[in-house]
């Protein structure tokens, strides 16, 4: 078992942690946490191995902190010289090849360092060297093997670390480009709906202006809205219910009686967040190319409902024609299309069509999942 690599600065990549070559960051408490706990299991191990073959004494015990202690501050002085040089940001192949060498450098040196700790420490009084030379090759071989392991988990928990935060740069990346995306599509719509608005007063001032004056009322009630959208994403049913009233009230001042309309709405659907200027959007497109063009006018009926599955279905049926260009399916249904799939994915949809069950109608179909 062998000691795990540190986190926080010892994970963090050489242009955060060490800017300047050779200079190198103090490591961390949980780096020393992981040296110690990791060693102490090696030495336990090693005591294991005593045990079970019947070659436990005091000596072994003292050979075996002999042994702990080198190996901490060789693989502590392997981790600075890592740092030094920036090994981590090496490729995999030139990595391997620095490690081969570093660590079979290693291996030997700790055989001379315990052979001086045994033969000047722990057994004094004995004469020649404490084991021949096929075991110093061997422990030797038994050390690099332990280093290589060190190595593998001080590398591997330093690429997965940073594998992560590529991951999460990756994903802060997405937001940020979503977000830019949603104010860009809301700012395309909203000046569009302020436009007619104000279209619609000028229509009015000379003819009536005590009427002009209640326009311009319901429209600051709708800018004050459009203003507000830039710190929410969706707004409850109820609140987006009231801005399509305003504007069919300002509609309705001006075409009187060729505007009729109606809204069914569940209670429960009431409280349910969907993106704001959306049902705005399908009013206007329904008054703007359904009714407005007819000398007679027509009907909007604006419905919203739960249904079992937990989605929220709203439908808005006009008089009118729907007959697009191939390809071209107007702006702002566009960018509401564009809006929920950036918001709800695969799992919501804006369909428009004319209805086959009623002559000259149009139906908008939206579905939205309840969150």
């Amino acid at each position: 078992m062998l000691p795990l690599p540190a986190a926080n600065s010892e994970l963090l990549p050489a242009s955060k942690a060490g800017p300047v070559l050779g200079q190198v960051p103090a490591p961390s408490r949980l780096y020393w946490y992981c040296q110690l706990v990791g060693w102490l299991l090696y030495a336990a191990f090693n005591l294991l191995v005593f045990t079970v073959f019947g070659n436990a004494s005091v000596d072994s015990y003292l050979i075996t902190a002999a042994i702990v202690c080198t190996l901490l501050v060789l693989s502590h002085g392997l981790r600075y010289y890592i740092r030094a040089n920036r090994w981590e940001q090496l490729p995999p192949l030139p990595l391997l090849g620095r490690l081969l060498f570093t660590n079979l450098l290693l291996s030997v040196l700790s055989q001379f360092i315990i052979w001086a700790i045994i033969i000047g420490l722990i057994r004094p009084a004995s004469t020649g060297s404490p084991y021949g030379l096929a075991q110093f090759i061997g422990y030797s071989f038994n050390v690099n093997f332990v280093l290589w392991l060190w190595a593998g988990f001080y590398f591997g928990w330093h690429y997965l670390r940073r594998s992560r935060e590529a991951e999460v740069n990756t994903w802060k990346l997405a937001a940020a480009v979503r977000e830019a995306e949603m104010r860009t599509l809301k700012a395309q719509i909203n000046p569009h709906f302020m436009f007619n608005g104000l279209n619609n007063i000028r229509a009015l001032v000379m003819e009536d202006p005590a009427r002009a004056r209640d326009m311009i009322t319901h429209l600051s009630d709708l800018l004050r809205y459009s203003i507000q959208l830039n710190s929410a994403e969706q707004v409850p049913l109820h609140r987006e219910l009231e801005i399509v009233e305003h504007y069919l009230e300002l509609e309705a001042m001006q075409l009187e009686e060729r505007l009729r309309y109606t809204l069914d709405v569940d209670p429960a659907a009431l409280h349910v967040p969907i993106p704001p200027m959306t049902l705005q959007l399908l009013v206007e497109n329904a008054i703007k190319h359904g009714l407005a063009p007819r000398p007679v006018g027509g009907f909007i009926h604006l419905a919203a409902q739960l249904n079992d599955g937990g989605a929220l279905h709203i439908t808005v049926r006009n008089t009118g024609r729907y007959e697009p260009r191939p390809g071209h399916h107007g702006v702002g249904v566009q960018n509401a299309r564009e809006r929920l799939a950036l918001l709800f994915g695969s799992a919501a949809h804006l369909h428009l069509a004319n209805d086959p069950h009623a002559p000259d109608t149009v139906v908008a179909h939206l579905q939205l999942p309840v969150r």
